[in-house]
């Protein structure tokens, strides 16, 4: 199916390989694994292997030395494949890129190559209970103890921790915060750490990537743990921000080329009293303009790219525009072709519903549609704030 974007020789070569590896196991291998609470760990190690988990890490640290923009290809293959992979946006993208920004040598030298390879993964810990979008409010607090700090609180709807040999964890800084100033602190923390525990959240989401509640009762961690410079966190979690709602929408540009791609082959074939339904303006007109939709999410998620490898400062509305056109029109292209399937969009054999949750999610994580209408509405038309 052809699209807007026209990609070079090299974005090329990059997608090939992904449908390489991802034809190998299907999409009913990644719907079943996400059905069972099984893991994707075969798939996770070839895509390591073949150099498609780090590509935007640095080479000197194992990485390969690409950006955004090659991420973007990768992520958007697999999903466009019927594998949104949130691990994929949350360890190599997210927390690779807060290490590789703001990381020790030591500490790039011990988690950077590992994330890129696949033999290692790391989850992100930001969000809790009674903080929802205001990272300014985070209860979860990190205090001084000798060398190292003493950490306590809770994380809430934590990807896929339970895979993760550590969690990249945003702290309040008990000793640098006070009334007029909430200082961050950043730590990298095993998850086999004393006094660290993780509680399974059920959800109607289907996908390898479960989501969790993290409990952290005194944990200690010594001077090596600490990302960057303590109390600056604010200003290092954004490293790994932008990449995250750009990347969330390389997902959902996969999500909504693959639903439109399966809307439209069920309309050639489909027939009903002996023409194709896809023959009707009532099934293609839809369809046709849930590709327009999808193209424009894409097209924005590519542009959003090109920012964040130019280290330009229009990134941030880029990024949060990109996040919000492409949710949307997955969501669109997913119950469109859902639709045009008649009773069979909701039939395991065609795994079109099962995706609907995943993408769902999409457009409340990881920032709102509401509060990335705030932002554009703020800094893109320089309105009052609302909050």
């Amino acid at each position: 199916m052809s699209g807007l974007i026209q990609d070079s020789d090299e974005h090329r070569a990059i997608r090939e390989a992904v449908r390489g590896i991802a034809g190998k196991y299907g999409p009913q291998y990644f719907l079943e694994r996400g059905r069972s609470g099984g893991d994707i760990d075969e798939l996770w190690a070839d895509l390591g292997a073949a150099g498609l988990l780090g590509v935007h890490l640095p080479e000197e640290y194992g990485g390969g030395g690409g950006g955004m923009a090659e991420a973007v290809v990768i992520v958007e293959e697999l999903a466009a494949c019927g594998m949104p992979m949130l691990i994929w946006v949350i360890s190599p993208a997210i927390c690779g890129s807060i290490l590789a920004a703001h990381g020790s040598d030591e500490m790039k030298q011990a988690w950077l190559a590992p994330l890129a390879d696949g033999t290692k993964k790391m989850a992100f810990g930001l969000t809790e209970p009674d903080a929802g979008s205001n990272s300014h409010n985070l209860k979860t607090t990190a205090r001084r103890d000798g060398d190292g700090w003493i950490i306590s609180g809770q994380k809430y709807y934590i990807s896929a921790v339970d895979q993760a040999e550590a969690l990249l964890l945003i702290t309040r800084d008990g000793d640098l915060s006070n009334d007029g100033r909430k200082a961050l602190s950043i730590f990298v923390v095993p998850t086999d750490t004393p006094g660290l525990t993780i509680q399974q959240i059920p959800t109607s989401i289907v996908s390898p990537d479960k989501q969790f509640t993290v409990f952290l009762d005194n944990v200690r961690v010594g001077p090596e743990a600490l990302v960057g410079e303590a109390g600056q966190g604010l200003r290092q979690v954004f490293s790994g921000l932008n990449p995250e709602r750009i990347l969330v929408g390389a997902i959902c540009g996969g999500v909504g080329r693959y639903a439109v791609e399966k809307a439209s082959d069920y309309a050639k074939e489909r027939q009903v009293w002996s023409t194709p339904i896809g023959a009707h303006q009532g099934v293609s007109h839809p369809v046709a303009a849930t590709h327009i939709d999808v193209e424009v999410g894409r097209l924005a998620t590519a542009h959003s790219a090109r920012l964040a490898d130019e280290d330009s400062p229009a990134v941030g509305e880029a990024a949060n525009i990109a996040k919000f056109a492409a949710s949307e029109a997955a969501l669109r292209a997913l119950d469109q072709a859902i639709q045009v399937h008649g009773g069979n969009g909701l039939s395991h054999e065609y795994g079109l519903s099962e995706l609907w949750f995943v993408t769902r999610l999409m457009r409340t994580a990881p920032v709102s549609r509401e509060m990335v209408l705030n932002f554009v509405a703020q800094t893109s038309l320089g309105l009052p704030r609302s909050y």
